[in-house]
């Protein structure tokens, strides 16, 4: 009889522990579907706000005139016309432009990427004497807003030529030899980009390889430039876009040099094939036009860039 009843006891537990346990697990697997519904709601949001923008401008860059005046129109043409492409291709003179600005941006993003991955070293892995003054003119040199450098600049620029005779302004120098002296667009966030990466590579592995008989070069080669093939990409693509869309400084140093797309972009209301009285359309069409090479860029190396941000370093000594 006692044993009996000690059976129905247990066997009462054991049911009441399990109900327990079913109620706590439907409870947490409802707390974690609540916590997906939202993070994914605010993920759509976030893609919404980046990606409307787009999405509008693919749909003006394909109306027509008398759809763009049509106030019942809001996303969708009622008469579908690739004419604006064909207008800002002519305006922005394709492909010229586009290879100018291709080499271009390219020559300045492997200076910058050059430069920002030995200053990044050097402030990662030297201690000398005024590291930190230049440290903080580093972050200085970021926050001073362009328009206050570019006087400066012009005049350094300006007493070269009166010292030696030679043109530089108006020519590819000024902002390549910027770019390869740390004064390039953005440089100061490409060298902290390098400056963190390389302060998580033990430091262990360059003792390592100065024991083997490596020195200061070697051992940035072997060491440090071996093991941050994905930052050495995500500075160089950063680079990339940021030379891509300067305008300020490049109308300033190279002028008219080299025909660059966003400069086409920028003067693509005077030119004779957009000069209607509404423009817009064409407007939307040259900008996706001017957008698209890094549309594509980032889709090529989209795998390798989301790899480089994500990426750590070695952790552990």
């Amino acid at each position: 009889m006692a044993s009996n009843l000690k059976d129905k006891v247990k066997n009462l537990n054991i049911d009441k522990v399990k109900n327990y346990s079913f109620a706590k697990f439907k409870k947490l697997k409802a707390v974690n579907i609540i916590s997906k519904i939202a993070i994914y709601f605010v993920l759509i949001c976030i893609g919404y706000v980046y990606l409307k923008p787009i999405f509008e401008m693919v749909s003006k860059s394909i109306m027509t005139t008398a759809d763009l005046i049509d106030p019942s129109i809001t996303w969708l043409a009622k008469h579908f016309t690739m004419s604006n492409f064909v207008a800002a291709v002519k305006a922005l003179d394709i492909p010229t432009s586009l290879i100018g600005s291709i080499w271009f941006s390219g020559l300045l993003a492997v200076a910058q990427t050059l430069v920002s991955a030995t200053t990044g070293f050097a402030l990662s892995r030297y201690t000398f004497r005024g590291r930190n003054f230049w440290y903080i003119m580093l972050i200085l040199a970021f926050i001073l807003p362009v328009p206050l450098l570019t006087v400066p600049r012009i005049m350094i620029f300006e007493t070269f030529k009166t010292l030696t005779g030679i043109q530089l302004l108006n020519t590819i120098w000024p902002q390549f030899l910027m770019s390869l002296l740390g004064q390039g667009t953005y440089s100061t966030m490409l060298v902290l980009i390098f400056y963190n990466f390389f302060n998580m590579i033990p430091k262990s592995l360059d003792e390592a390889a100065m024991i083997d008989g490596a020195g200061s070069l070697k051992v940035f080669y072997h060491v440090a430039i071996r093991l941050s093939t994905a930052t050495i990409l995500v500075v160089f693509l950063f680079s990339f876009v940021f030379n891509w869309n300067e305008t300020y400084t490049t109308s300033t140093m190279l002028g008219d040099a080299v025909e660059l797309l966003p400069t086409q972009l920028s003067a693509f209301g005077s030119s004779p094939e957009t000069q209607t009285a509404v423009n817009e359309a064409k407007r939307m069409a040259a900008t996706l036009i001017s957008i698209l090479p890094l549309l594509i860029l980032y889709g090529v190396v989209q795998k390798q860039f989301i790899q480089g941000i994500e990426n750590t370093g070695i952790t552990g000594e």
